[in-house]
């Protein structure tokens, strides 16, 4: 018996592995999409399911377009690399704390050897450990400030 999968509600699509079907549910304009590629990226192959992920991250719907690129993240980490288009698609998202590729760069950055990451992203991750630094020691210093502020406030 083959597997069903219900486009309506969404049910099963996690766990599908047939590109073919994914191909025709583009072809009928089907509304879960972006739900269906996180399934391609458990169950198929890099090869197979990339060239669907990016066409995904296309749709109009955001919150499909959304599951899309966690779709690309779960490739990252299932593989410890990606494809050059889902590299390119995360990069005409662009990365930034705003992007709705965030979390796909993050897992990129977290299980994609350094050495296997494009320059752009190379680049990306040292900005962002720089950012995340800065960060921390504003955050600290600020702390400090309240910290010796309350205490001459008590003194007094």
């Amino acid at each position: 018996m083959p597997p069903e999968w219900d486009w309506e509600s969404g049910e099963g699509l996690l766990g599908i592995d047939d590109p073919a079907e994914v191909d025709a549910a583009f072809e009928r304009g089907e509304r879960r999409l972006g739900t269906a590629m996180i399934g391609l990226a458990f169950n198929c192959s890099l090869e197979e399911a990339s060239p669907r992920i990016v066409r995904a991250m296309q749709l109009p719907d955001r919150d499909q377009r959304g599951f899309a690129f966690t779709a690309a993240g779960t490739a990252a980490r299932l593989n410890g690399e990606l494809t050059p288009e889902l590299y390119a698609a995360l990069r005409a998202e662009g990365p930034g704390r705003k992007s709705i590729a965030e979390n796909a760069i993050d897992d990129t950055l977290d299980y994609v050897p350094f050495r296997q990451l494009p320059l752009w992203l190379k680049w990306w991750k040292v900005v962002s450990k720089v950012q995340d630094k800065l960060e921390t020691w504003r955050l600290e210093s600020a702390y400090a400030v309240s910290d010796a502020w309350k205490a001459l406030r008590r003194r007094r």
